[in-house]
C-alpha cells in the first residue's frame, strides 16, 4: 500500500480533528486503558520500545511526566514491536523493564501496531497530524510523540529523535497546559 493510499484509508479521523479519548485500547496490565480518564488533561502519546537506540528517552519522558503531572499532564506509553522487533517482550516483561530500568510511573497501553493494515484506531486518529517539518502519515520509528490537548485533539507531533525534554516539546506542553 502506498503512503497516499494509506492516508486515504485512515478515514476522517486522520486529520487530528477528532478526540482520541473515545478510542478503546487495553492497558498494559490488562483491562481497558480508559482514555476518557484523560479528558481535561494534556497527554503526550509515545510509541515506545525496550530495545531501541532511543530507549533512554524513557528517562526524559518520566521526568516530563513528573514535572507537569500536578498541572494536568500525563505521558502515555504505547508499546509497539513493528520496528526491527525492538519490543518483543510480554506485557509483564515490558512493565518490569520500564519500572526497573527507568523508574517509569506513567501509564502504558497494551502492545499495538501503529502502521499498516493492523494499525490501531488510536493511531488512525493520530497519524494525519503533521509535525513541524511537515511529516504526516506513517510512524517513522519508535518514540514518535503526539501531544494531545485537554479536548482530546492532537495539537503537536514530534519526530522520534526529538528528546522529550527538548525546548520544542516543553514549550508545546506548557502552551497546551495554559
Amino acid at each position: 500500500m502506498t503512503h497516499a493510499e494509506n492516508s486515504e484509508n485512515n478515514g476522517s479521523g486522520g486529520n487530528g480533528g477528532e478526540s482520541v479519548l473515545d478510542v478503546e485500547i487495553g492497558a498494559l496490565t490488562g483491562g481497558p486503558a480508559e482514555l476518557r480518564q484523560y479528558a481535561g488533561r494534556v497527554v503526550l502519546v509515545v510509541n515506545v520500545a525496550s530495545q531501541c537506540g532511543l530507549t533512554p528517552q524513557y528517562e526524559g519522558l518520566e521526568r516530563l511526566h513528573e514535572r507537569y503531572a500536578e498541572r494536568g499532564f500525563t505521558v502515555l506509553g504505547v508499546p509497539c514491536n513493528q520496528f526491527l522487533g525492538q519490543e518483543p517482550g510480554s506485557a509483564e516483561e515490558i512493565a518490569e523493564f520500564c519500572s526497573a530500568t527507568y523508574g517509569v510511573t506513567f501509564p502504558m497501553t497494551e502492545k499495538i501496531e501503529v502502521n499498516g493494515e493492523g494499525r490501531h484506531p488510536l493511531y488512525q486518529r493520530l497519524v494525519g497530524h503533521a509535525d513541524a517539518g511537515g511529516h504526516s502519515g506513517d510512524i517513522r520509528w519508535n518514540f514518535e510523540k503526539f501531544l494531545i490537548g485537554r479536548d482530546g485533539r492532537v495539537v503537536a507531533r514530534f519526530a522520534p529523535q526529538t528528546e522529550p525534554e527538548s525546548a520544542e516539546v516543553v514549550a508545546a506542553v506548557e502552551e497546551a497546559l495554559g
